[in-house]
Formats: structure tokens, C-alpha cells, sequence
């Protein structure tokens, strides 16, 4: 049975949808993730050091982030699928309080602690169904956010429903802010952008 979670207050009013930032996918770490989605970095430690600089540029100490799964990959041998660093060490150099939703990498031995599976939340005059597997998308909510996919997609408008996958490989390796995913997802349905007057 997993688990999913409620935010106390599910609704962002104005002037906290700036304060708020959703992302997914960093890998921290991990070697082999850059051939794997073709990053522009030169190794694990190079990758970590942007990653971070990118998150700090975007993300100040006040602010809240909802990290959607696989945020490092710990290994003890150091060779290409991941350094010995762990959560902890990563996280430290991170602005902003993060609310971790469980990926499929993260588990006891990379040191990230949630039992999150997925979250509800609410902005935009929309609630928006967080996860880290599109798979696992809900289609009673009309904005589904999502990572692991890495540079597959940017988004997909299905059935009823939009998906947007905040991951880093998608997003310029910058968190995304509630205005960029309403910005991606009135693009993806303009008709409705018309219809709000916006």
C-alpha cells in the first residue's frame, strides 16, 4: 500500500506561489546519468557543483521545494553509477525547505527519508496531482506533475488530463516555479488560458 500525502493547506495563494518550486531527477552523483540523458557536464562532481549553483540561483532560504523522486545515487564503489556521498551531505548546500516525494532510486542506502509517494496540491484554480512516475498519474486531476522521464518529454497532454515532468534534464537543470508550470501548461492547452482571460 503506498502512501499518499495531504498537504495541511493545499492551496498557494499569490504571493506564496513565488516562494514555491517543484523539481525532480538531479541524479547528485550519479556518473553514468550523464551519458545516460546526454548532460553537459564533465563528471559527477562538475554536475553536482551546477546542479546546486542552479538550485541557489532560483531557490532562496525561505522558499519551499517539492522534490517529485531520485534525488542522488549513492554507491560505495565510486565507479560511474554513483559517488560515496549521501543525502545529507548534498542537501545541506540546498536553499529552501524540501518535501521529498519517494522516486524509484531513492531508498535506505541513498539516505533519503520519505514515505511520500505522491501529494495534492493546489494552485492555479487547479489541484495538481504530484508523483514521481508518470505512470502512476491520476486522471481525475486535470495537471499531473511528474520526474522520471529525464529527456523523453516536456509534457503530454493525455486523455482528460496534462502531464508535465518538472525533471532537471527538461528544465535547463533549473527548478521549475508554479508560474513556469502554468506557463507550460497553458501552452499545451491555450483554449483554456482564453477561457480563464488569461
Amino acid at each position: 500500500m503506498t502512501n499518499t500525502f495531504f498537504t495541511s493547506d493545499t492551496h498557494f495563494s499569490p504571493d506564496e506561489d513565488e516562494h514555491i518550486f517543484f523539481t525532480a531527477d538531479t541524479h547528485f552523483s550519479h556518473g553514468n546519468i550523464i551519458e545516460y540523458t546526454d548532460r553537459p557536464f564533465k563528471s559527477a562532481e562538475h554536475m553536482n557543483t551546477e546542479l546546486i549553483r542552479r538550485w541557489n540561483e532560483r531557490v532562496k532560504p525561505g522558499d519551499t521545494v517539492y522534490f517529485l523522486g531520485d534525488f542522488n545515487f549513492k554507491s560505495n564503489s565510486g565507479k560511474g553509477q554513483g559517488e560515496p556521498i549521501k543525502a545529507k551531505e548534498i542537501i545541506k548546500q540546498l536553499n529552501g525547505n524540501i518535501i521529498f516525494i519517494k522516486g524509484n532510486h531513492d531508498c535506505k542506502s541513498n539516505g533519503v527519508k520519505t514515505m511520500m509517494h505522491a501529494a495534492i496540491l493546489e494552485f492555479g484554480g487547479m489541484e495538481v496531482y504530484a508523483v514521481h512516475n508518470p505512470a502512476e498519474c491520476h486522471p481525475i486531476y486535470k495537471l499531473n506533475i511528474c520526474g522520471h522521464v529525464h529527456n523523453l518529454w516536456k509534457s503530454q497532454k493525455r486523455r482528460g488530463y496534462t502531464v508535465i515532468n518538472v525533471g532537471v534534464d527538461m528544465n535547463n537543470y533549473y527548478p521549475m516555479s508554479v508560474s513556469d508550470i502554468l506557463d507550460e501548461y497553458y501552452k499545451v492547452n491555450p483554449h483554456k488560458r482564453q477561457t480563464k482571460g488569461l
